[in-house]
């Protein structure tokens, strides 16, 4: 063979050697794009019991970061297929803390858009109308998913409702908003307050609310009782409210029996049957009906309101139509003591 013919035969073995290897560099790619649309798009790790996947992602983590937890957490198959996937979709700098919680095989891409979503873990706490401060720092002390611990505030300082938190809050920092949304709800129910209303600031509002809020569980009630107490405040009636005297005898907590007589005559600062005007302080912490109520009461003269029988309260103008109502009420008890 020539020289020129051996150097064809040399171009074309190099030529088939530099196919081939690009032909196996083009498989390989192929094959690690086709095995990361897979770890991309297919399922996850299955978790061990079957059961959701809570991961905690801390505020300021990163795209690697929060990529080794997934992996750790065995919610992702790779961390590197996880990153890239970020940074190419655009979702690394979208990324939000938070805690999630990953079904058992979710798929890689599924994770990544809860991530960037923002879906986290919700958890709630409700604080119900009428609790005390005491009794409502005791809730959040029963919460295992709260941090800390949160003093005791003043009487009335809370605004019961139902709380977002995040796991690990600082309980101190919960009570904090319910105390801040409170404010801002006194706030804006003082400023459109009934004119000529016997009440001299927002906290002697609370705290004839709070007393509203513990006579009735009714709604539709209350802002007829916000009206009987404000009539005697404005004649100089005692307000002779029951709720009153427990708080002074139990602060506030069931008693489980009737009150004594002795209890009635107990000089208690909140008792309401023996001083004038409003207690010291609330004796609970009142909702936002309540709040409202006391606020811009409707029109009426009644002065007087006994339980029914039915959950509610009979209401009177007059002694006479009072008494009338207590004696039907009595032999409502009467009638319910005997079926005993």
């Amino acid at each position: 063979m020539s020289g020129k013919g051996r150097l064809q035969a040399t171009g074309r073995r190099v030529l088939a050697g530099v196919t081939g290897a690009l032909a196996a560099l083009a498989f390989i790619v192929l094959l690690s794009v086709g095995w990361a649309a897979w770890t991309y798009n297919g399922a996850g790790p299955k978790s061990p019991d079957g059961k959701p996947v809570v991961v905690v992602l801390r505020s300021g983590a990163g795209v690697r970061e929060i990529a080794a937890d997934l992996t750790r957490a065995h919610v992702v198959r790779s961390s590197a297929v996880f990153s890239a996937a970020a940074q190419l979709t655009g979702a690394a700098r979208r990324l939000k803390a938070g805690e999630y919680e990953f079904s058992s095989g979710a798929s890689m891409s599924a994770v990544l858009s809860k991530i960037r979503k923002g879906e986290v873990v919700r958890h709630f706490v409700t604080v119900p109308e009428g609790l005390t401060s005491e009794m409502v720092v005791e809730i959040l002390m029963a919460q295992p998913l709260l941090s800390g611990a949160a003093p005791v505030p003043p009487e009335g300082a809370i605004l019961p409702e139902t709380y977002e938190f995040q796991r690990g809050e600082d309980r101190g920092a919960l009570l904090g908003r319910m105390m801040a949304a409170r404010d801002t709800l006194l706030a804006q129910l003082w400023a459109q307050r009934a004119p000529n209303l016997p009440l001299h600031s927002p906290q002697e509002a609370v705290t004839l609310a709070s007393i509203v809020e513990k006579e009735t569980g009714k709604a539709d009630e209350r802002p007829r009782i916000a009206r009987v107490f404000v009539n005697r405040l404005n004649i100089g009636m005692k307000l002779q409210s029951d709720p009153t005297i427990i708080y002074g005898i139990s602060h506030g907590r069931p008693l489980g029996r009737g009150i004594r007589i002795s209890e009635l005559l107990s000089p208690t600062p909140s008792n309401t049957y023996v001083i004038p005007g409003l207690p010291p302080t609330p004796i609970c912490n009142p909702g936002r009906a309540a709040l409202a109520a006391v606020m811009a009461p409707p029109p009426g003269e009644e002065l007087f309101f006994v339980a029914d029988g039915t959950g509610g309260h009979a209401f009177a103008k007059t002694e006479a139509g009072h008494a009338a109502n207590v004696v039907r009420w009595r032999a409502v008890e009467k009638a319910d003591a005997a079926k005993k």
